[in-house]
């Protein structure tokens, strides 16, 4: 006998993630959308969420209460909605035992928080990108930084689209972390993340930030390592929000049956 599918509930449903997430589930058959919110006065509120997607209707309507959430109560949360409603609703799920996964970038030192306090009693993961290539990536990073040793030079440089509202990305920031691991320093003590006006020569030891934003890029960086003569780059495009979609699903299948912590991507394709 085939087991149930798993059941997500998703808030922030109208948004772009929301709407591709949606799409990513239709593709599946072990998972299934049970509850959708978004925030009082968008226009889809009340709208069927096979319908606002452009297929057969699913019976699951976008509520603009919170607590539509855990009715019924789902396996998992999928979060990508903006900070401190994704850390509202980490402490929310704490507390009634449902694991969440949070995609939200831009999140601040009390956000984070929030997040490791829900931990104590759910599965939390928390990615800046769910993207599985991005994951590979960081750790292609960190690894570079540790055999290329200390005397290259570090620069990450990120892309997307005008209408995102954070920089650097959460992505950036999380290979920023990935280096700053292969050279044993915290990032916060090494970063980068301003250059203008008369700066003097580049530190040692200094990890840069480079930002574009333009048109309709989806996501692409670029870890690039300078030596004396020679450079080194990695990169990742994502060409299609749907790559972040699938990451997610497949994060929340993850994360269903995964005891109380908090975990990456990279736990999750462990």
């Amino acid at each position: 006998m085939s087991s149930s599918p798993i059941r997500i509930s998703l808030p922030g449903a109208s948004g772009r993630m929301g709407r591709m997430i949606t799409k990513a589930v239709a593709d599946r058959g072990d998972v299934t959308i049970t509850a959708a919110t978004d925030r009082p006065g968008v226009d889809a509120i009340g709208v069927d969420i096979g319908r606002l997607n452009g297929f057969d209707e699913t019976g699951v309507v976008i509520a603009d209460q919170t607590e539509a959430l855990f009715n019924p109560t789902p396996d998992v949360v999928v979060d990508f909605t903006s900070p401190q409603v994704s850390a509202d609703h980490a402490l929310l799920c704490a507390e009634k035992g449902v694991p969440i996964v949070v995609g939200t970038t831009g999140l601040a030192a009390e956000h984070i928080e929030m997040l490791k306090t829900a931990a104590e009693k759910t599965a939390v993961v928390w990615c800046a990108n769910t993207s599985v290539g991005v994951t590979m990536l960081e750790q292609l990073v960190e690894d570079a930084v540790r055999a290329l040793g200390e005397d290259w030079d570090i620069e990450i440089v990120e892309a997307h689209h005008k209408h995102k509202v954070d920089a650097p990305s959460g992505t950036a920031l999380a290979l920023g972390e990935a280096a700053a691991r292969g050279r044993g320093v915290a990032l916060d003590d090494v970063a980068d993340r301003g250059r203008d006006g008369i700066t003097g020569e580049r530190q040692d030891g200094a990890i840069g930030f480079a930002v574009m934003r333009g048109g309709d890029v989806v996501g692409e960086h670029s870890v690039v390592f300078y030596g004396q003569a020679e450079r080194v780059e990695i990169t990742h495009r994502a060409m299609d929000r749907m790559v972040f979609a699938r990451g997610a699903v497949r994060a929340a299948v993850w994360a269903a049956k995964a005891k109380p912590g908090l975990y990456s991507m990279k736990d999750v394709l462990s």
